[in-house]
């Protein structure tokens, strides 16, 4: 994976999105994330659908072969044992929360929902490993810690 700033969506970008996703996408803003042959991972969107409609999630995964790899994790209850740490690891809560309030910001400076609703059950529980996954390619290593604990396992697990 190559992690990029947000760039420009093309037209062959949205064609690739579309196959990945099985459908049209709705709120691109912009390619976060690319792999190594340069198709889209990871996409940015905007903080509310084309219709108005509130849509938190500024990262979203769009790589089948990832998306299939972290339902994986989830199924084999990644997320539990993740939310469990938690209220046990002050510093690694302390960390998921300044990932949260990264993401928040990010977002609000695109345009503020009026919430402090990120996305991925954070800051308090791990709902969703495709949004951590998601935010962690698109930002790099040390933002989200579940993002990078989940992208390392990946590695070990699916080096391919």
């Amino acid at each position: 994976m190559t992690i990029n700033r947000p760039e420009p969506i093309s037209d062959a970008d949205r064609e690739i999105i579309a196959r990945q996703l099985g459908r049209a996408p709705r709120g691109l803003r912009a390619v976060a994330a690319r792999d190594s042959a340069g198709e889209p991972t990871v996409v940015q969107t905007d903080p509310r659908l084309e219709d108005g409609t509130p849509f938190p999630t500024l990262y979203y995964l769009t790589s089948p072969r990832l998306v299939s790899i972290v339902s994986t994790l989830e199924a084999e209850g990644l997320m539990k044992e993740m939310t469990e740490r938690l209220a046990a690891d002050e510093e690694l809560a302390d960390r998921y929360r300044r990932a949260h309030e990264s993401y928040l910001a990010e977002r609000d400076a695109i345009e503020s929902l009026g919430t402090d609703v990120s996305a991925g059950g954070m800051p308090d529980r791990v709902k969703c490993l495709h949004v951590h996954v998601a935010h962690a390619l698109a930002k790099g290593p040390g933002v989200n810690p579940f993002g990078d604990e989940a992208l390392e396992l990946i590695a070990q697990r699916w080096p391919e």
